[in-house]
């Protein structure tokens, strides 16, 4: 257990770096922040801005983000309003939660889809290695006398499908040859691929009385796989290619498509600043990994409010995404009054069509109706989630299938003990 008389004592021994920490934050928020806000007076429209940045060519620094027409938009109106970083205005205020949950009654007619997954990964006290992915998805036509769907896809992984694709020379003969990260992206493609069945299912058996914005599908991530940049190449492949076939379905089918962050630490924005900063001008902005974009705008935008879309330019991941690697856009939605907003990403032909705003609204009903998270991925991920308890329950059916077939499966002695030590 936790010692808490010594907890505090080791506490009070950083202190000052603690201090010394926030208040280099404060100060390098505050600039980056003061940038943002003149963005307005600086560059008079998106090509203005886009003319300082680099060009999106091969061996050309990152922009980070490239201005839409809704930066346009919202520099026609930058000068009148109080608060001069980039927002919409959400333009709506609830006295209470009724009357959040009556506006929220615009969903009504809009097939919302979401998908999420869980896994047990490989057990390496068991003597079989094994592991299990499930990926749960809700279905909600939002619509009287239309049943909404909650199911699962579940997938035992055999010793075969999780061993490591490849071992690196020096690495310890004796660790263990079976790969989190088999499971971690078979989990991923499994909620890609039922994500885009649901996709074309829907799509087949759309009523001609829907609203064009109908369906809007959930996924609970980012549409841009940069965290598989450090991975081995035969899995960050794997990873690019299901994230472009799911742009590319989206924008065939013209289904719209929201990857919904709920706490981002994206630095895009924050990239275009340092790129715009001493254009002309001595720069005032250092490198810093403290600051990340939705910062930016924290405390200063209401319930509803949003950033307006830009594109996402990151060279690193989106370099692999060719025709698809200018077709992320990104905004940021305040959800919360006390948080920073939540980002989300989406296909950039629904900027092209007109469709941010209505999709937007439904991300908003979703929210209030989910009381602060999309009530949408909130059921994908109760359907979804595997507990302790069924993990027991499947060990222990696993055992009994693997006793019917003649074989043998223990687990040693030291997890047991853990067990009963934990759990009693």
């Amino acid at each position: 257990m936790l010692h808490k008389g010594k907890l505090l004592a080791a506490l009070n021994l950083k202190r000052g770096q603690f201090s010394l920490y926030d208040g280099s934050f404060g100060d390098q928020l505050k600039s980056y922040r003061h940038v943002l806000e003149n963005l307005y007076h600086r560059y008079p429209s998106s090509a203005a801005l886009e003319q300082i940045l680099p060009p999106a060519e091969a061996g050309m620094p990152s922009a980070g983000a490239r201005p839409t027409i809704e930066f346009d938009h919202w520099l026609a109106e930058a000068a009148l309003r109080e608060y001069r970083g980039p927002h919409y205005p959400f333009g709506q205020a609830f006295a209470n939660h009724e009357q959040a949950n009556q506006w929220a009654e615009c969903i009504e007619g809009v097939t919302t889809i979401a998908v999420d997954g869980s896994q047990l990964l490989p057990w390496r006290d068991a003597s079989i290695p094994v592991a299990l992915v499930q990926v749960g998805f809700f279905v909600n036509p939002h619509g009287h006398n239309r049943p909404y769907t909650k199911d699962v896809r579940l997938e035992v992984l055999a010793p075969d499908e999780i061993m490591e694709d490849a071992r690196k020379e020096g690495d310890d003969p004796d660790s263990y040859p079976y790969s989190d990260m088999q499971v971690t992206l078979r989990r991923y493609l499994l909620e890609i691929e039922t994500l885009c069945n649901l996709m074309e299912q829907q799509a087949r058996n759309r009523r001609v009385d829907d609203p064009a914005h109908s369906p809007v599908v959930f996924f609970d991530g980012s549409l841009v796989v940069s965290f598989a940049l450090t991975m081995l190449p035969q899995y960050r492949q794997k990873y690019v290619d299901s994230a472009v076939m799911l742009l590319k379905l989206s924008e065939d089918l013209r289904v719209p498509l929201i990857g919904y962050i709920d706490t981002s630490y994206a630095r895009d924005m924050i990239t275009m600043l340092r790129r715009v900063d001493g254009a002309d001008r001595q720069p005032i902005l250092r490198d810093t990994k403290k600051i990340h974009d939705a910062l930016l705008w924290q405390g200063h935008m209401n319930w509803g409010d949003r950033t307006p879309a830009m594109l996402c330019a990151r060279n690193d991941i989106l370099d692999s995404y060719g025709p698809y690697r200018d077709r992320v856009a990104f905004s940021y939605l305040q959800t919360s009054s006390t948080r920073p907003p939540a980002r989300l990403e989406f296909p950039r032909w629904m900027l092209d069509d007109g469709l941010v705003e209505p999709v937007m609204d439904v991300v908003r009903a979703e929210i209030i109706i989910g009381k602060g998270y999309p009530y949408a991925i909130e059921t994908a991920d109760q359907v979804s989630v595997i507990r302790s308890v069924d993990r027991d329950i499947f060990y222990n059916q696993f055992q009994d299938f693997i006793q019917h077939q003649g074989m043998k499966f223990t687990y040693s002695q030291k997890s047991m003990s853990k067990g009963r030590r934990r759990y009693p």
